[in-house]
């Protein structure tokens, strides 16, 4: 989908990134982590062109990106940034419909986008019609998504969405952009400092520091086989037992549910980090778990935490 080949950019003679080579696969939720000044903003915008590379090759789609005018570039790219820009004096609609109006969609068409769009991140209908100052800051950060997502770009390219947010609200956000890279299954590529929002949002981490990436990978790859000790201790040697937790769901972790289990149930989906605070919050240990539908399918022991083990026993 997005490849580099040797690119280099530098700003007043320092390097920014030095001879990147990058491979950004089709559907799949990269992000890109690092120390302040790693290079990671950078490397995301030379992608649209917001800034452009001084040496190297950068395809989109298989085709070089200085090759295409940079306005039809970018509006096959969806952008999403921490300080959202919407337009102040522009509706929530109006603002959702911006690059569909720039490419001359029918009303019709613009108005059921902006309906669908606004499903998908959870915007109440009664939103439509709102200005962006009398939204709070996490429907401001969605209805920015929407925008990014409008005209159904090839990629999703995002810098920070969620940095200024509180940790309730860029929770519900994490989890929303989980659930519609599911659905859509649209090419994601995000910047971001945060460790743990790396590791619940990525399918691969690209780790940069003085504008070269040190390693990629899988997630689990980068925790447990480090390349260097800058790797090890950038993800925190102490904390490694409860990041990887992050990574595994409670469905992995999954025993029969043998007799009735009290307690408020588990989703077979949640991460292994979020189910052991259930366990702390509730003083137990045995929940039951439910499936999609909210059917128990089985039961979570928390020594199973501990030992890093499943358990197998089966009840008569």
């Amino acid at each position: 989908m997005i490849e580099f080949h040797d690119v280099s950019k530098h700003f007043a003679g320092r390097p920014a990134v030095s001879h990147l080579n990058l491979h950004f696969e089709e559907g799949a939720f990269s992000v890109l982590i690092g120390t302040s000044g790693s290079g990671k903003s950078t490397t995301l915008k030379m992608i649209n062109r917001l800034i452009e590379h001084d040496s190297g090759l950068i395809r989109f789609a298989g085709e070089e990106i200085r090759s295409v005018p940079a306005l039809e570039l970018r509006r096959r790219m969806g952008y999403a940034i921490q300080s959202i820009g919407l337009f102040p004096h522009w509706t929530v609609a109006q603002n959702i419909a911006t690059v569909p109006q720039l490419e001359k969609w029918t009303r019709q068409k613009i108005a059921e986008r902006v309906d669908e769009l606004m499903a998908l991140l959870g915007l109440e209908p009664a939103l439509r019609d709102r200005y962006p100052h009398q939204l709070s800051g996490g429907q401001q950060q969605r209805v920015g998504v929407a925008r990014a997502l409008a005209a159904n770009p090839q990629v999703l390219l995002m810098d920070e969405p969620f940095g200024a947010l509180d940790p309730v609200t860029r929770s519900a956000l994490q989890a929303e952009m989980t659930r519609i890279h599911r659905i859509l299954g649209r090419t994601i590529i995000l910047v971001t400092h945060d460790i743990d929002e790396a590791l619940r949002l990525g399918d691969r981490l690209i780790l940069m520091d003085n504008g070269e990436v040190i390693q990629q990978g899988a997630p689990l790859t980068l925790l447990t086989q480090p390349a260097t000790d800058f790797v090890r201790d950038f993800f925190g040697r102490s904390e490694l037992g409860v990041r990887l937790l992050s990574l595994r769901t409670v469905g992995d972790y999954l025993r029969p549910p043998g007799m009735h289990i009290d307690g408020e149930p588990l989703q077979v989906q949640m991460s292994l980090r979020d189910a052991l605070s259930a366990f702390v919050a509730r003083q137990c240990d045995v929940l039951p778990v439910v499936d999609a539908l909210g059917s128990v399918c089985g039961a979570l022991h928390f020594r199973d935490l501990l030992t890093g083990e499943v358990g197998h026993e089966v009840d008569a």
